[in-house]
Parts: structure tokens; C-alpha cells; sequence
């Protein structure tokens, strides 16, 4: 086999994998300008009749602009948290070494691996009287993000030289403002990743909020997705546009920002 009958076979299967991904999306999209009885089917076809009521429907729900405001305020509070933890722990293990350092670095990598134990999790915030709080589901996605973010900079910062640090402090630069005004403008194409992908992570979570969130008032747009289906099981086609509804915010900043994501994986994994 060539080299040119082998790209296109490779193209071919990515394609492939790509309409995998592609078709329930369009169906999604499809059915959620349908009638009730048509989008029950959950066909591809076009629809015969336009319903974009369906979306008029939607948008008369009461709750769901409170949902909207409260993904925005967790996700948008758990990326700062994230980021500014996990650039300064990773600045700090990449810098000082040591043992201790190299195990408290293990003992991140290791929260890539361990599952969240979600009963723990409830008895601790009993504990602490915090359960049903904003900062109690803010503090959980921070915690269950964080390997991922300190593990992505931690490659990164090796590639920043160290003599840099040093120029800066013959300087007088402090560490605080060696952080905040050199360091940290040089990894926020790795930042900018890191937000996605927690954005992305927490906008679409389910059992975060289902099982830590008891106040309705502080659902999440996915919990009220979840409400919203047992009040319109019968009616698919507003279901679904509901659906579109909820997906396009995260959809257009990973279309927007999705070359971010790219060079911040892969400085993170090449670099150092």
C-alpha cells in the first residue's frame, strides 16, 4: 500500500469516527424542530413542518436562565480557583524539587487515577456544614480538577528557564510579583486549555450537582435539563431543544478557542 492510499484510508476512517460523533448531534438538532408525534420517532429525516415553538417553549421556562446563571457562576468561579491553584502549586513543585515536593506531585498524579468517592465526599461536607452551598460544589470541582491542571503545568513550567527567576529577584522582584507579573503571563496559553477544559467539564457534569446540591434554586442548566425531561417526556421535540439550547454556550467557546486546546496539550506534554 502507498503512502498516499494509506492517508486516505486514514481519512477515511476519520470521517467515519467523526459521523459517529456527527449523527446523534443531528439528530438532536433535526428533532428539536418537530411536532410531538414526529420527533417521537427520533428519526434523521428533515421535518415536515418547521415547530420553532419548540424553542419559544423552551425559553418560557422560568428556571432555566437561573440554570444558565448558575453553571455560569460555578464553572466561571471554578476556573479561577483551578488555574490560580494549580499554577501556583506547579510553580512551586517545579521550582523547589525535594521529596516532599516530588510526592506531593505523585499524590496529584494520583487524583488522575483514584475515582471520586462521592460518600465521603457528602459526610465531609456534613461535617464541615457546608453541603448544598455554592462553595461546597465550587470546592468539590476545584478538588476533582486540580490533578489534571497541576499535572498539564508542571510539564510546562520546565520549559521556562530558571535563570529568568533569578534575573528577576537580582532585580528586586518578590515571589508574589514574580509569579503574577512573569510567570504568569508566559503559561496562559496552558491556562486558556485548562479553563476549557473545565469549563466543558463542569458545564456538562450531572451526578456533581445531583447528588451535592439539594436547593433547586441552585441547580445546574444540566440538572435542569434532567427536571425538564420528566415534565416533557411526552413532547421530544421541546426536549431536544432544550438540549440545543444548553449545548451551544460550551459548543461555540470549544469551536472558538479549540487551537488553545491543542497547543496548551501539547506544550504541556512535550515541553521539559
Amino acid at each position: 500500500m502507498t503512502r498516499r492510499s494509506s492517508l486516505i484510508a486514514l481519512e477515511i476512517v476519520a470521517i467515519a469516527l467523526a459521523l459517529l460523533i456527527l449523527i446523534p448531534f443531528f439528530m438532536i438538532l433535526v428533532n428539536s424542530f418537530k411536532g410531538i408525534r414526529e420527533s417521537a420517532l427520533f428519526g434523521l429525516s428533515l421535518p415536515t413542518t418547521w415547530e420553532f415553538g419548540n424553542y419559544k417553549d423552551v425559553f418560557k421556562q422560568d428556571n432555566i436562565m437561573r440554570g444558565f446563571k448558575n453553571s455560569f457562576l460555578i464553572s466561571g468561579l471554578t476556573v479561577v480557583c483551578v488555574n490560580l491553584f494549580a499554577a501556583m502549586s506547579a510553580f512551586i513543585i517545579q521550582r523547589r524539587g525535594g521529596k516532599f515536593l516530588n510526592g506531593v506531585y505523585l499524590a496529584f498524579i494520583m487524583g488522575l487515577i483514584v475515582p471520586v468517592s462521592i460518600i465521603p465526599t457528602i459526610k465531609l461536607m456534613n461535617e464541615l456544614h457546608i453541603k448544598g452551598t455554592y462553595f461546597s460544589i465550587i470546592m468539590y470541582y476545584s478538588a476533582v480538577l486540580l490533578p489534571f491542571a497541576v499535572f498539564l503545568l508542571v510539564g510546562f513550567m520546565k520549559s521556562i528557564p530558571r535563570e529568568l527567576d533569578e534575573a528577576a529577584l537580582l532585580e528586586g522582584c518578590g515571589y508574589f510579583r514574580l509569579f503574577f507579573r512573569i510567570i504568569l503571563p508566559l503559561i496562559s496559553t496552558v491556562l486558556v486549555t485548562v479553563s476549557i477544559v473545565v469549563v466543558v467539564s463542569v458545564w456538562n457534569d450531572f451526578f456533581g450537582p445531583f447528588y451535592l446540591v439539594t436547593d433547586s434554586t441552585k441547580w445546574t442548566i444540566v440538572l435542569q435539563v434532567f427536571n425538564f425531561v420528566t415534565l416533557y417526556s411526552t413532547n421530544w421535540g421541546v426536549v431536544f431543544a432544550f438540549m440545543i439550547v444548553v449545548i451551544t454556550p460550551v459548543l461555540v467557546i470549544y469551536l472558538f478557542l479549540q487551537r488553545y486546546i491543542i497547543d496548551g496539550l501539547t506544550a504541556g506534554s512535550m515541553k521539559g
